[in-house]
């Protein structure tokens, strides 16, 4: 089918479309005539055909002398003019004429669909770690933006149309895009706590707050939106003097750091172990009570026999010096045997008090305590059962540093005997 038909009254009707394969912005002309120079592709005719694809807008532009207006068809449509379907056209001049009368109006095209794709490159530019200021380090950005257009309304505030270029509009785009890059990538260490010897690593955390940033402001600045922002890389220039002396700077404070968090770590092993020492030299006694009270209960009555024999001896010396000869004084003897009865049951009484606990109730079974390391502290104490029910869970692996009474190390979970065949099998 041509270009052009005639109508009924042998006027020439257009078909106004775009055929092009990728745009983002096209101004219609007839086909054959270069734009700019047919008068037709001002003057649209009544029983022109227009015919806009799905994802695509047609935009009557109307030039007045108090400013332009606006008429716009969105896809898919595929019929000839109707000035219902104008509004702004049918207040301006009323019902179309039949036959050969037309109107004078500019036809965009915008593809809603399109996805334009720039790979962009940012030279370096210094950052700075808020730790260390005084080294501003060399850093450079890689990666791709991909863009469309979703609300034209939005994107023809922002541009010309008449003298739209799709690959000088992409330029603008990547000139802006690379401030807003700078812009996020030096916040990033003071915003995000990074230290910027570790930016690189980094970049996933980096990508998701810059494509928030630059989402926000190429839609203010140029209309469209943002489908996708991938930051490809993050160089830092390392042969540069402020990197190898913040290295070198980062590397010792480290160093210090960690020095202290062994010797904090250490100690914290060392108050830990005392306790679980304590906590079963506890148990160990109190499991042995009543042999306890015996020991105490009995040293009591040997205490009392002692006392009673030197009460024996002071009674004899004090009957030879007093000079009666028997060798002996009754008082002592009196004394010695209330003592002798009051120790006696002393003794019967602990001993009565031993065997009747010991029938009633055993001793506490003393048991092992385990600890576990986690991010670098020592987790606990935990009793065997519970250790294989954590294995069970998933939360002690073979190699899970552990520690247990009577251990002078930390080992691997899987070097205890007691803990073997509690693991699940390896997968094959």
């Amino acid at each position: 089918m041509g270009i052009f038909k005639r109508n009924k009254k042998g006027g020439l009707a257009d078909v106004i479309r775009c055929d092009l394969p990728t745009y983002l912005v096209w101004r219609w002309h007839p086909e054959g005539v270069p734009a700019g120079e047919g008068k037709r592709e001002t003057a649209i005719r009544t029983h022109s055909v227009l015919h806009v694809k799905t994802g695509e807008v047609a935009l009557f532009v109307y030039k007045q002398k108090d400013g332009t207006l606006e008429d716009a068809i969105v896809g898919p449509y595929d019929d000839t003019l109707k000035t219902k379907n104008f509004p702004v056209l049918s207040s301006l001049i009323g019902l179309w004429y039949d036959g050969d009368t037309p109107f004078q109006a500019e036809v965009y095209f915008i593809n809603l669909a399109e996805i334009i794709q720039i790979k962009f490159g940012v030279p370096y530019f210094g950052v700075v770690d808020p730790r260390f200021p005084d080294f501003d380090v060399p850093v450079a950005v890689r990666g791709t933006l991909t863009f469309k257009i979703e609300d034209y309304k939005a994107f023809i505030k922002c541009h010309r149309l008449i003298d739209f270029d799709l690959e000088t509009f992409k330029g603008q785009v990547n000139d802006a895009l690379c401030r807003y890059l700078k812009e996020a990538v030096t916040k990033a260490p003071a915003e995000n706590d990074i230290p910027l010897i570790a930016i690189e690593s980094k970049i996933d955390l980096i990508n998701e707050k810059a494509e928030l940033l630059v989402k926000d402001r190429l839609n203010a600045d140029f209309g469209v939106a943002v489908t996708g922002l991938d930051l490809s890389a993050i160089d830092v220039d390392k042969e540069s003097q402020a990197y190898q002396d913040l290295a070198k700077v980062t590397k010792e404070v480290v160093s210090r750091k960690s020095e202290a968090n062994v010797k904090d770590y250490e100690e914290s092993l060392r108050i830990q172990r005392e306790e679980a020492q304590y906590a079963a030299h506890m148990k160990t006694r109190q499991g042995n009570l009543g042999a306890y009270q015996t020991e105490v209960k009995g040293n009591v009555g040997v205490a009392g026999a002692n006392a009673l024999g030197e009460m024996g001896k002071k009674g004899a010396g004090e009957v030879s010096t007093g000079g009666c000869g028997a060798g002996f004084n009754p008082v002592s003897i009196m004394a010695g045997m209330a003592v002798g009865s009051a120790v006696g049951q002393n003794v019967a009484g602990t001993l009565n008090s031993s065997i009747a606990g010991a029938n009633s109730v055993p001793p506490a079974v003393p048991t092992i305590c385990y600890y576990i390391a986690e991010n670098n502290q020592p987790v606990g104490p935990f009793e065997l059962a519970k250790i294989k029910e954590m294995i069970g869970a998933g939360q002690v692996k073979g190699d899970t540093l552990i520690w247990k009474q009577g251990t002078p190390t930390w080992e691997k979970a899987d070097s205890f005997a007691e803990l073997n065949g509690s693991f699940p099998p390896p997968l094959k």
